[in-house]
């Protein structure tokens, strides 16, 4: 590993000026490693908190709660000839177009290329421990990112999540690349910036069946439930708390279930605190009762496949795993399941077909293409 002669303390950015300065350093390095924290456990609606570079020499914080204007940051995202490292990339790079609208081009995952190499074991402190000895303290893990100023011991946490990823990803590039396994990297990687900004948005009509147990609910409870969900989003949006740090899904449950009508009844089920009764209780009594003047709710209807798509699926399931067995890795890596999946949607019948499902991956076509139109061939 090429160490540093001495590991200076980040440099926090908190005003335009120098984040204009600091890009337009950025913009000589080849590359630089790339971590986000969000306050998802502590808010309503998350946000970025903090976003952190890495090059060989230094370390930066930059605080987008300090700065009104981070657009200069998209010539760096998306350069194509600077690598940006990250560890896990999926949810920052969702994060990082969702509050800023940010772009990306040329991404090293160092999760990806150690899933690709068959490591037992992918988590940043894992791979550091293995490659460098390093030991992360993941004690603030959970911490509230959002708190102004922000703490020493935070600050040095979130050095350390980036300071490492530069010379991880070129040991992993370097076994990547002796085990000829780059190119399927690199279609990862590719993948992967081209669906960043993809996310779910919240179906507040179908909420209630989001929660874990909601089916086992009588029927006529649905209604209630749903009542219920509705309340709590309106009560976490308007305190700015996460929704399970208003009420828990289980409680939710129990409250629905036995769907009390006023607030002696509420209080006699014994699942909420005082402090939730005197907060909210009022609140969900009310949703209660609207649920229980509201017409049963249908859950959403899932056809069954047809037996040739069933038949189909579980030949490719069957291959992709033993060709991971004979490879080592995980299953997803020979074949990602939306591929998969899009394959027995639209069976190909012809290479050509074959090879037009599998544009977003050719070199898994090269590779598996014939292996993959036989099965489909040979599958009634």
């Amino acid at each position: 590993m090429q160490k540093r002669a001495l590991v200076a303390e980040p440099l926090l950015i908190q005003d335009t000026i120098q984040l204009n300065e600091y890009v337009d350093r950025l913009l000589e390095q080849p590359v630089v490693g790339v971590d986000t924290e969000s306050n998802s456990l502590y808010a309503y609606q998350e946000r970025v908190c903090l976003i952190q570079f890495s090059t060989p020499n230094e370390d930066i914080l930059i605080d987008p709660l300090a700065i009104s204007d981070l657009s200069r940051l998209q010539l760096i995202f998306n350069h194509p000839h600077i690598r940006k490292v990250f560890h896990a990339a999926e949810y920052d790079l969702f994060c990082l177009h969702r509050d800023f609208g940010f772009e990306f081009q040329h991404l090293f995952d160092t999760m990806i290329a150690a899933r690709i190499l068959g490591r037992p074991q992918v988590g940043l402190g894992a791979l550091l421990e293995r490659e460098f000895g390093v030991r992360l303290d993941k004690r603030l893990q959970r911490a509230n990112w959002g708190v102004r100023p922000l703490p020493p011991d935070l600050i040095l946490y979130a050095q350390d999540d980036t300071r490492y990823l530069i010379p991880l990803s070129q040991r992993l590039e370097q076994e990547l690349i002796k085990k000829e396994l780059y190119p399927l990297a690199r279609e990862d990687f590719e993948r992967l910036a081209a669906q960043n900004s993809k996310g779910k948005e919240k179906n507040c009509h179908e909420e209630c069946w989001h929660v874990r147990g909601a089916y086992d609910l009588p029927v006529e409870k649905i209604p209630v439930l749903q009542e219920l969900c509705q309340a709590r989003d309106q009560i976490a949006r308007r305190i700015n708390q996460p929704l399970f740090k208003v009420i828990s899904d289980q409680k939710m449950l129990q409250i629905a279930d036995r769907a009390p009508t006023n607030l002696t009844q509420l209080r006699q089920l014994g699942c909420l605190s005082k402090h939730q009764l005197e907060r909210h209780g009022a609140a969900l009594v009310a949703a209660v009762q609207r649920g229980l003047r509201r017409p049963l709710l249908v859950p959403p209807r899932h056809l069954r496949p047809s037996d040739t798509y069933l038949a189909q699926l579980e030949a490719l399931r069957q291959w992709r795993k033993s060709i991971a067995q004979q490879m080592n890795v995980p299953s997803d890596v020979i074949l990602p399941r939306e591929v998969m999946l899009r394959l027995v949607e639209s069976p190909p019948e012809t290479l050509e077909d074959l090879k037009q499902l599998m544009r977003d991956v050719p070199f898994r076509f090269e590779r598996f293409g014939n292996q993959i139109l036989a099965i489909f061939q040979s599958t009634p």
